[in-house]
């Protein structure tokens, strides 16, 4: 394992750390002279751990493909590292070996697991729908949810683009069907605008998506950390629009399986699930655990540091059993991101671009979460992800902050009236649910707008309790924290359009949803 990868080091120390750089990976291995480095050396190093694991010939072992991302360390932490062995607690605990096959080749990876290769495949549930005709014939079944990515992915901008709504027409490289697509995606819609509005600007992926950007090819950029930092630092007067940080539910690594796997190993899935979800909380709970796992990653990704991987997991939010519960929709009082409504969604949004080919099946039909509902685990580590808190600030201190994105909505209430109505509900549910939901760790920014009819003094007050009845459904209906919400009102003061024509009054009468920069 000592030498595996050494020339790409620098590479593959950016795929470690960042979220979503494995989709990437399909176009660098297949395309460039990178690539086929990585291709050969993938080859001796599957050489190598057929010569020092005892998996080759272990009947009884359940091989997890994996790619270079500190997410999946729960299993490998419990596992006791990447090879089948003896000193596994899953060996221990269940007399069973488990082993890690790094498989950063997109295609190679398919195959492998077509194959039999591998029983558990790495995906992620937003690009997932873009496969799934191609996996058909296997039945492939999502088993658990291993992570959250947290700030692998960011949108760096030229100088004089502040918001979303300066993007407009605008280039921007991004590396498509990928993570940093459907983080971009998400983004434009948060600030009002689609792909229609800007010019994308395709590349293999986010490496290259960073160089075209620090050559000025382009406006923007979807890129990894920690080309973020060096994007900025090479192109005068760029910055970071938004980092997926703040994005913090759209990125959802998970595992999956075909269906005569599953029927057929039931009791064992089960139990790779349990001891993956019991290291999973051993490290969110633990910093000494922590080390303990960043230690196993840099042992088994040659050219990582500790400390690099010690970083990288800080980029990641490890699924534990109530986050899988949550997600799989078997909490009934779960309110967040499930991954029915990130799947269904994202299979709308990439067959609308042609990017989902073939059927695409249900999340009912493209999931099977029985691992997770016969699993028992309580306890304070085995919790589901708590909402964060946020600090309650001044109206000033409110006001002035930036917002990265606005979403303009319409909705209509009664003269002089602000409780909302059921078809204003509804477009609440439409039009700003599912956004405040997938940038859970962006503070949100409601303003209430009136046109100049009446009096000046009256219109601010009503569009100020029009912009809290809304606040006041989000909080009370999908349990939002109260202090996440800025609340004001503009009354007339804020036009959009002339409040000269019926047309130009019925614009300026909305409600601006914004995502606000912390």
């Amino acid at each position: 394992m000592g030498s595996r990868l050494t020339p790409l080091s620098r590479i593959l120390i950016v795929i470690g750390i960042v979220a979503g750089a494995y989709f990437g990976g399909r176009y660098l291995l297949n395309n460039t002279s990178f690539g086929e480095k990585i291709k050969s050396q993938s080859t001796s190093s599957s050489s190598a751990n057929d010569d020092e694991g005892s998996s080759s010939d272990d009947k009884d072992v359940i091989k997890v493909g994996v790619v270079t991302w500190p997410g999946y360390a729960g299993g490998q932490y419990f596992n006791e590292g990447f090879k089948a062995n003896t000193t596994s607690r899953y060996f221990k605990d269940y007399g069973f070996k488990v082993e890690f096959k790094v498989l950063d080749d997109f295609e190679a990876s398919r195959a492998a697991w077509k194959k039999g290769d591998v029983d558990l495949l790495w995906c992620t549930i937003d690009a997932l729908p873009t496969e799934m005709a191609a996996l058909a014939d296997f039945e492939p079944k999502v088993v658990f949810q291993a992570d959250w990515s947290r700030g692998g992915d960011a949108v760096v901008v030229r100088r004089g683009i502040l918001k979303v709504a300066d993007l407009r027409g605008k280039k921007i490289a991004v590396a498509e069907m990928t993570p940093s697509h459907s983080f971009l995606l998400w983004l434009l819609e948060a600030g009002g605008l689609s792909v229609k509005d800007v010019q994308i600007v395709p590349q293999p992926n986010a490496i290259d998506a960073a160089s075209v950007f620090k050559s000025q090819q382009v406006d923007a950029a979807v890129v990894w950390s920690p080309d973020d930092a060096d994007c900025v630092k090479s192109v005068p007067g760029a910055r970071i629009l938004e980092s997926t940080k703040s994005a913090s539910n759209i990125i959802a690594d998970a595992f999956i399986a075909k269906k005569s796997f599953i029927d057929s190993h039931e009791t064992r899935l089960q139990q790779l699930y349990e001891g993956w979800m019991q290291g999973a909380a051993e490290i969110n709970s633990s910093d000494v655990n922590k080390r303990k796992a960043a230690k196993i990653l840099s042992q088994a990704f040659d050219g990582f540091s500790e400390a690099d991987m010690y970083s990288a997991l800080g980029n990641v939010r490890l699924a534990t059993h109530g986050d899988n519960k949550n997600f799989f929709g078997l909490n009934p009082s779960y309110k967040g991101v499930k991954a029915e409504e990130l799947y269904g969604r994202m299979a709308e949004v990439y067959k609308s671009l042609g990017f989902a080919q073939g059927k695409v099946p249900s999340w009912r039909l493209a999931s099977n979460p029985i691992a997770i509902s016969s699993t028992d685990l309580a306890g304070v580590s085995h919790q589901g992800e708590g909402q964060k808190s946020f600090a309650t600030i001044s109206q000033n201190e409110a006001a002035g902050k930036e917002a990265v994105a606005t979403k303009r909505v319409s909705i209509t209430f009664r003269s002089g009236e602000f409780a909302l109505d059921e078809n204003a509900k509804y477009i609440v549910d439409k039009e700003m649910v599912s956004i405040a939901k997938a940038f859970s760790n962006a503070r949100i920014r409601i303003e209430g707008n009136t046109d100049n009819v009446g009096d000046r003094e009256s219109n601010l007050s009503l569009s100020q309790k029009r912009a809290q009845s809304v606040a006041n459904y989000l909080v009370g209906t999908y349990g939002m924290p109260r202090n996440r919400f800025i609340v004001i009102g503009n009354g007339p003061d804020n036009p959009v359009a002339d409040n000269a024509t019926d047309a130009g009054r019925n614009k300026n009468r909305r409600t601006d949803f914004e995502l606000i920069s912390e």
